[in-house]
């Protein structure tokens, strides 16, 4: 379980999240909605300890873990798959893989590298080769999987379907919506809110780093001003 406690972070005199708070839970995605500069990704650096908190805490099954390094905390169990993937280029496929469960045990690495194959037959398939010839879609798989290798009780997605095409866009929400059947925690960011709120659980919405709605994922489909501010004025009436 993850719970965000009223979380400031400042860039200089700048403050970019003005005392968010949402929660994460076992099995469960939770979607976190705003507009560009929201601060939406700040706050998902800041919790995976990438971005130092000005005040608030970040609790990680009833452990307080804010202001730990960013590797510790993926041994507690949490783990950001960043915006972009960032999978390395030059690397194949497995060796990525590899560098994602560098905190786990070698017999433990090697049982979670048959499930991230079997979870993505692609990535099987395409093992030896360097990740920097995969489609942008299998390239987000790869993170996907590369996150898993840690084994982690928590995952935070930035936007994990930027920059992909349609085709591959449901495939890789559907993959979300996988890893936390699998009873891994979700806390992800997403600008495609049509088809987040699709396989979200509960929403949080975040404006000019201030938490304005928080709820089911049900609620926010309902809700006009959610509705409306982010899928249109056209689906008010669908």
């Amino acid at each position: 379980m993850l719970e965000i406690r009223d979380l400031h972070v400042s860039y200089g005199k700048v403050e970019a999240v003005r005392g968010v708070s949402a929660s994460a839970a076992p099995g469960r995605i939770t979607l976190v909605l705003g507009a560009n500069g929201a601060g939406k990704s700040t706050t998902l650096r800041t919790v995976a300890g990438l971005v130092p908190a000005v005040s608030g805490e970040v609790v990680l099954d009833g452990k307080v873990i804010t202001g730990r390094p960013g590797h510790t905390i993926v041994r507690d169990g949490l783990v950001l798959v960043p915006e972009g993937r960032r999978v390395f280029a030059p690397l194949t496929v497995e060796e990525n893989l590899l560098l994602g469960g560098y905190v786990a045990p070698r017999a433990k690495s090697a049982e979670t590298l048959d499930r991230v194959y079997e979870m993505f037959p692609i990535l099987a398939q395409r093992r030896r080769g360097a990740a920097g010839l995969l489609s942008g879609g299998e390239q987000q798989m790869l993170a996907f999987g590369r996150a898993l290798m840690s084994s982690p009780r928590v995952m935070l997605m930035d936007e994990p379907s930027m920059g992909l095409a349609p085709a591959m866009v449901e495939s890789v929400f559907g993959a979300v919506r996988e890893i936390a059947d699998a009873g891994i925690a979700l806390l992800v960011v997403e600008q495609n809110a049509e088809l987040g709120l699709e396989i979200a659980d509960d929403v949080v919405v975040v404006a000019r780093g201030e938490v304005v709605f928080s709820g089911e994922a049900e609620q926010a489909r309902s809700d006009a001003s959610v509705v409306r501010a982010f899928l249109g004025e056209a689906a008010l009436s669908q």
